[in-house]
């Protein structure tokens, strides 16, 4: 597949999983500075990673989370909190993710993450 061809299915997974909005706002905010990011995170991020047949969608948002909330990058995890709930991820899905980060990463991050998502829940209308 071209460059721009994984580009393209790249920009069309990261708005299905993150929304369009989000994501054109981002491409659209994006100066000669740090568009060469934008272009690397679609293209190979969410074109050759998030394109695999290997792994659901489900299975991925997962990983995210845990991964997130291993590494405290509360900004990505409130995104990618919506982009599991995208994905058909539940709240008692994330629940039991973080309950697990809560053993692997330890407690404070776990809370930190429990605090972000019921925030973006109630951002999202979701009880």
């Amino acid at each position: 597949m071209s460059d721009k061809a994984m580009f393209e299915a790249g920009l069309k997974n990261r708005r299905e999983v993150l929304g369009a909005e989000y994501v054109d706002k981002s491409i659209a905010a994006a100066d000669d500075f740090n568009m060469p990011m934008q272009e690397l995170v679609t293209e190979y991020c969410w074109g050759e990673v998030w394109g695999r047949p290997g792994l659901s969608r489900q299975q991925r948002s997962m990983l995210n989370l845990g991964m997130l909330v291993a590494l405290g990058r509360s900004h990505e995890l409130r995104l990618h909190i919506r982009g599991a709930i995208n994905n058909g991820l539940t709240k008692d899905d994330i629940k039991e993710v973080f309950l697990q980060t809560a053993i692997y990463c330890g407690v404070p991050a776990a809370i930190d993450a429990f605090r972000n998502a019921r925030e973006v829940f109630k951002e999202m209308g979701i009880d």
